[in-house]
């Protein structure tokens, strides 16, 4: 193994130069997965079910033992929460030819009732220091989702943890929490590993402002707080509840009028350290009213990413932030499926001396794209 940093871009580039890309979208193998109808899986809670017949999308990326994996969302067609999640794992060794698992690697489980009936939704992994993998996944019952974390050592057994925020007298235990993207330092043989800042771990999360939150063991969560003496304020999952001098959780960056990112923002891959700058991959949606604002198709809501970066010193800090998306939703499967006009990034990884994303297609399939450093 090479504890050498995979390249980054030097944060005080002119321009847009400190930012990871420019991508470019594989049209040649895209979509890289779509859904299998015929896979069927014992449900230990449904029985026999078609577990990735509906959509797959929102994948995680690990590059381990010489190959690319994708940990991948998949829904059956139950009918119910849009369908059941859980978490499928496919391998390739050139990035775009996968092989798949017959069966999900996470799943609901009985005595598991956050993760019943809606299942397993959008992974991301990082490892720690011993080659353990630690993911980050959102548990839907149906009513609330809960940020919730995962651990395994070989992509195939995962020990579920259950909901990532039970500490602080359990106040943000039933907190609605998505998208964890923990911080990790990238490493030349395509590993991401969770590096701490001030001797504690950090995650970004949130989908409609962006929060954080840190931790000693990769597992249980402590939400990074503010007191806010506003008359109103938004706590996620909530709404806005008239709580002036409450201790609430701290936003870090939100929404931006007349942008990409007008409506909602996201975090998207696990966030990258480096001496100069934290960068975070997000995903932004637009404003329904917005027909002219990059991001937008015909007026409609659409998913793009962005990139933000954070003060390596002090996460909650961002120094730089793009002004337009990474790319947008074009193709026709990304603007036709299950949510048109999506292209939502959950998975990067370096692997084969390039810069490879894995983003969720209008939540119907997986696509690719790739950067090459010049």
């Amino acid at each position: 193994m090479s504890d050498a940093p995979a390249p980054l871009p030097p944060a005080d580039a002119a321009g847009t130069g400190w930012a990871i890309g420019p991508f470019e979208k594989l049209d040649d193998a895209n979509p890289v997965l779509l859904p299998r109808p015929d896979a069927a899986f014992d449900c230990p809670l449904a029985g026999r079910v078609r577990w990735e017949q509906k959509d797959v999308f929102n994948p995680a990326a690990v590059v381990r033992g010489g190959r690319l994996h994708l940990l991948y969302r998949a829904e059956d067609a139950v009918g119910r929460c849009a369908g059941t999640s859980r978490i499928g794992l496919a391998g390739s060794d050139d990035g775009t030819r996968f092989e798949r698992r017959a069966a999900p690697v996470l799943f609901p489980r009985a005595g598991e009732g956050f993760t019943w009936p809606g299942g397993c939704e959008d992974p991301r992994v990082v490892e720690d220091d011993a080659g353990r993998l630690v993911m980050t996944f959102t548990a839907y019952d149906g009513e609330r989702a809960r940020l919730c974390v995962a651990t395994s050592q070989d992509l195939l057994e995962w020990t579920n943890h259950g909901p990532a925020f039970v500490l602080q007298d359990g106040r943000y235990a039933d907190l609605w929490s998505k998208s964890g993207s923990i911080v990790c330092r990238a490493t030349a043989d395509g590993r991401m590993v969770a590096r701490r800042v001030h001797g504690r771990y950090w995650m970004y999360f949130g989908e409609s402002q962006i929060f954080c939150a840190t931790s000693d063991d990769l597992i249980r969560w402590e939400v990074v707080e503010h007191v806010d003496h506003a008359d109103r304020t938004f706590v996620p999952g909530v709404g806005n509840l008239i709580t002036p001098g409450v201790a609430v959780p701290r936003p870090v960056a939100g929404v931006r009028a007349g942008r990409f990112d007008a409506w909602l923002i996201e975090p998207g891959p696990p966030a990258l350290w480096a001496a100069d700058g934290i960068r975070l991959l997000y995903n932004g949606v637009a404003a329904t009213e917005g027909r002219s604002q990059p991001g937008t198709v015909e007026g409609a809501r659409r998913y793009c990413p962005g990139q933000l970066l954070f003060d390596p010193d002090q996460p909650t800090e961002p120094i730089r932030r793009l002004a337009e998306p990474m790319f947008v939703p074009d193709r026709p499967y990304e603007r036709t499926g299950q949510v048109d006009g999506v292209c939502f990034i959950e998975g990067l990884a370096w692997f084969r001396e390039a810069w490879w994303l894995y983003y969720g297609t209008a939540d119907s399939a997986i696509a690719a794209a790739r950067c090459v450093p010049g």
